[in-house]
C-alpha cells in the first residue's frame, strides 16, 4: 500500500499589530488594576473598620461623659434614667446594644429589659473595670460584635461603671462592601478608559506604520537592506542633523578603502558638506562633481521630506574613474573598429587591383604589388601586433594612428617597444585611460600647426610598464606645468580640465607615477610608470 502524500504545512499566520498590542497593553492594564484594587481593598478595609472602631468609641465616650448616666449609676439598675437614654443612642445610631454596667459589672441598660440586673457576659469587661479602654470582638446575648468599652468616672475622678456600645459585625461587612464597590466602579472606569487609549494607540501606529503589519515591515526592511546591498552606486543618508544613518557596503568600499583610511577622515568632508548644502535649501542637486579621498565621485542628493518639512537627505554616488574607464574602453573598441572598418575598405581596393592585373596577365606587376602590400603591411599593422600583444592596447593604438593620421599628425610607435598581454583588466584600462588623455592633449595642441609628430614608447621590464609621451607641439608654460594635474585646470575652456586629473589619480591608486617635462615651443613629454602583471617572462 502506497503512503499517501502529505500535504505541506500550513505556514502560521502572523499576529496583527493591532491584536499584539491590545493582548500586551491589556495584560499590563489588567495587572496594574488588579494590584490597584487589591492594595485599594486592603486600605479601604482598614480605614472602614477603623472609622467603625472611631465611632463606636465617640458613642461610648459620649454616653460615660453624660451627667445623667452617672446619676443613673447611683440608684438600683431597676430605678433609673439610664435605659430609656441607652435605648435613643441605639436606636439613633443603628448600633446592635448600648449597655452600661456598673463596677460589678451589672447591667443598668440592654434592649431587651428583662436582662437589666443581670451581670455582663464575657472576659473582654475586665479591662474596662480597671480603668483602660479597650476593644473586642465577641458573641454575647445577642449576635457576634465589635464591642467597645470605656470606663465612667464620677465627679471625683472615681470609676463608677462602664459604657459598652456594640456594632453589629454584619453591618460593618456591609460598610467594607459599599467601599468595595467604588474600588470596583474605579477599576471599571480604569478599564473602559484604558479600552479607548488602546484603540487609539492602535491608530496612531497604524498611521506611523502606513497601515502595515510588523512581518510587513521586517519584509521590507529586508528587501531594502539587500537592494541597498546589491547596488554598485554607494548611496549614503543623513538626518536633519547631518548625522549619518545610512550607508551601503558600495559606499563603505569607496570612502572606508585603505587609501581613504590613510588619508584622514577629513577627506570625507566634500561628501558630508554637499550632503548638508542640501539639507540647508531643500533643493536637490544632480551631476555634481566631488572630489573625495583622492577620488572624483559623481553625485546625486536630493532632500527627504515629512509634511513638507526636510528630515534628512540621501545621496548616490559613484566613482566617476569607473565611468572614465567604460568610456575609454568604448572608445577603444570604436576605435579598433573604425581601424578595422578603414583597413577593409583597401584591402578590397587592394584585391581589385590584384583582380585586374590578373585580367591583364600583368603577372610581373602582379607580382611587384604584392610584394610591396606586404611590406607595408609588414610595416605597419605587422610590426604594430609583434610589439603590442594585448589586443586592446594594439586596437587603440591603431585607432589613434588612423585619427592622427586623418589630423596631418604622424603617430609612431618607437623600435624598442614591447608591450606585453595582460590579464589585469584594470591596469589595461587604466593605460588606455593614460595614453588616450595624453595623445588627444597632443592632438590638440598640434592641432593648426600643420604637420607634427607624436612619438610614443612603451617597455615593459620587472613587472612594471614604463611610457613616454612626447610631441613638438608648443609645448607648456613653466607657470602652468605645477597644475596641469589640477581638477578643472584647461586652458581650452570651461566644464574641461577632468583628463589630466584622471590620468594621474588612476595611475596613483596602481601604486605608479604620472609625470612631465615640457620646453614651450620645442617640445612636451610625459613619462607614466604602472605596474604590469604580464603573462610573458620574456621578450
Amino acid at each position: 500500500m502506497h503512503d499517501m502524500p502529505q500535504p505541506p504545512p500550513q505556514e502560521k499566520r502572523p499576529i496583527k499589530l493591532s491584536t499584539l498590542v491590545t493582548l500586551m497593553v491589556c495584560s499590563v492594564i489588567v495587572c496594574v488594576l488588579l494590584v490597584v484594587y487589591a492594595f485599594y481593598f486592603v486600605q479601604i478595609t482598614k480605614a472602614t473598620r477603623t472609622g467603625v472602631e472611631d465611632t463606636a468609641f465617640a458613642i461610648a465616650r459620649t454616653l460615660a461623659d453624660s451627667p445623667d448616666i452617672k446619676r443613673g449609676l447611683n440608684a438600683p439598675p431597676g430605678q433609673n434614667i439610664i435605659q430609656p437614654i441607652a435605648t435613643a443612642v441605639q436606636q439613633r445610631n443603628g448600633l446592635l446594644y448600648a449597655v452600661i454596667t456598673n463596677m460589678d459589672a451589672v447591667r443598668y441598660s440592654h434592649p431587651n429589659p428583662q436582662l437589666i440586673g443581670q451581670h455582663f457576659i464575657g472576659a473582654d469587661l475586665q479591662p474596662a473595670l480597671k480603668g483602660k479602654e479597650n476593644l473586642s470582638i465577641n458573641h454575647g446575648v445577642l449576635a457576634e460584635a465589635m464591642r467597645v468599652f470605656t470606663p465612667i468616672y464620677n465627679d471625683r475622678q472615681q470609676q463608677i461603671g462602664v459604657a459598652i456600645v456594640g456594632i453589629s459585625l454584619k453591618k460593618v461587612d456591609e460598610q467594607i462592601g459599599a467601599a468595595r464597590w467604588n474600588a470596583i466602579w474605579f477599576v471599571l472606569f480604569s478599564a473602559v478608559v484604558g479600552t479607548l487609549g488602546i484603540w487609539g494607540l492602535v491608530r496612531v501606529l497604524k498611521n506611523i506604520l502606513f497601515g502595515l503589519e510588523p512581518h510587513e515591515i521586517s519584509s521590507l526592511f529586508e528587501q531594502r537592506q539587500a537592494m541597498l546591498q546589491s547596488l554598485r552606486e554607494g548611496v549614503i543618508a543623513v538626518d536633519a542633523k547631518g548625522r549619518v544613518t545610512m550607508i551601503n557596503q558600495a559606499a563603505r568600499h569607496i570612502l572606508f578603502s585603505p587609501q581613504a583610511v590613510a588619508l584622514g577622515a577629513a577627506q570625507h568632508a566634500p561628501l558630508l558638506a554637499h550632503l548638508k548644502d542640501v539639507l540647508a535649501s531643500g533643493t536637490a542637486i544632480a551631476d555634481r562633481e566631488i572630489g573625495c579621498n583622492g577620488r572624483l565621485l559623481l553625485c546625486n542628493t536630493v532632500p527627504v521630506r515629512n509634511n513638507k518639512r526636510v528630515i534628512g537627505a540621501i545621496s548616490t554616488f559613484r566613482d566617476k574613474t569607473e565611468i572614465s574607464q567604460l568610456m575609454q574602453r568604448m572608445d577603444g573598441l570604436v576605435n579598433y573598429i573604425d581601424a578595422l572598418r578603414t583597413h577593409s575598405h583597401e584591402f578590397m581596393n587592394k584585391l581589385h587591383v590584384i583582380l585586374g592585373l590578373l585580367h591583364m596577365k600583368r603577372y610581373d606587376k602582379l607580382e611587384g604589388y604584392v610584394l610591396q602590400t606586404a611590406q607595408n603591411y609588414q610595416a605597419d599593422i605587422g610590426t604594430l601586433q609583434h610589439k603590442i600583444k594585448s589586443p586592446i592596447i594594439a586596437g587603440f593604438l591603431l585607432g589613434k594612428m588612423n585619427r592622427a593620421g586623418d589630423a596631418g599628425i604622424t603617430l609612431t610607435l618607437a623600435d624598442e617597444s614591447l608591450v606585453p598581454d595582460n590579464p589585469n583588466e584594470e591596469q589595461v584600462a587604466v593605460l588606455v585611460t593614460v595614453l588616450g588623455n595624453l595623445i588627444e592633449n597632443a592632438l590638440d595642441a598640434m592641432a593648426g600647426l600643420g604637420e607634427g609628430e607624436i612619438s610614443l614608447l612603451l617597455h615593459y621590464q620587472n613587472g612594471w610598464l614604463s611610457g613616454e609621451v612626447s610631441d613638438d607641439g608648443p609645448g607648456i608654460e613653466p607657470a602652468q606645468i605645477d597644475a596641469i594635474f589640477n581638477k578643472g585646470f584647461s586652458t581650452k575652456g570651461e566644464n574641461r580640465g577632468v583628463g589630466l586629473f584622471l590620468a594621474r589619480q588612476q595611475t596613483e591608486n596602481l601604486g605608479g607615477t604620472l609625470s612631465v617635462e615640457s620646453e614651450p615651443g620645442v617640445f612636451t613629454q610625459f613619462f607614466v610608470h604602472i605596474p604590469w602583471d604580464s603573462e610573458r617572462n620574456s621578450a
